[in-house]
């Protein structure tokens, strides 16, 4: 059986591995130990370019070193979205009502939004389903704007969908569960410290290591 997985980058970070020492993550033997006997595997990854702030601007350097290591691995492709910073208003939390009659008092925050990704996510496995390129297909994900491609390629092309949940303290979305053929909770820690690149690697520009404070 071949299987094409396409991870959704910031939902398996914030879910899966911030805040933990399983950042250096080689996905493909993630997947391999979670999806184990398929005939062949193909990763799609999707992501943004993290942006610098003062209180750590080491972050894009340490994203250009994993990406250096994922490339190192045929089976994986990453795709890039882009990360959009800009001042907005929101609600003071807890709401604040300065006078009752009005809406809540506002402070200025910078939202940082990642742009294209589950867009591209969606493109990519319709795209490959329309190709044929698998016969299942495995979405790490736990973002319900993803059910409707996933409703038709199941629906429609009869092809087998699982979803993996890479948060570990939420349930799957609902909508997901009742679009995809299959689902796994949460993926297991275990799994992921079982899944780590080595230090230090080589690559065709030579040697790199893993960032010393990740």
């Amino acid at each position: 059986m071949s299987t094409s997985v396409y991870i959704d980058g910031l939902n398996l970070y914030y879910g899966a591995l911030r805040g933990t020492s399983y950042k250096w993550l080689n996905l493909l033997q993630m997947v391999q130990r979670l999806l184990p006997g398929r005939e062949s595997y193909y990763v799609r990854y999707f992501s943004a370019r993290t942006v610098s702030f003062p209180h750590d601007e080491q972050a894009p350097a340490r994203q250009e070193v994993y990406l250096r290591a994922l490339s190192t691995i045929p089976e994986i492709v990453v795709h890039h979205g882009r990360f959009v910073s800009r001042p907005a208003y929101a609600p003071r939390y807890p709401l604040v009502y300065s006078d009752p009659l009005q809406p809540p008092e506002l402070v200025r925050i910078l939202r940082n939004e990642e742009k294209r990704s589950d867009v591209n996510l969606a493109t990519m496995l319709l795209a490959d389903c329309f190709d044929n390129q698998f016969d299942e297909a495995v979405v790490v994900t736990n973002d319900s704007d993803l059910t409707l491609p996933i409703e038709h390629v199941v629906s429609r092309f009869n092809k087998s969908v699982g979803v993996i949940n890479p948060h570990r303290n939420s349930r799957v979305s609902i909508e997901l569960i009742q679009a995809a053929t299959w689902h796994y909770r949460q993926i297991n820690r275990s799994i992921l410290a079982a899944s780590q690149f080595p230090a230090a690697m080589h690559d065709a520009h030579g040697p790199f290591h893993k960032p010393a404070t990740w």
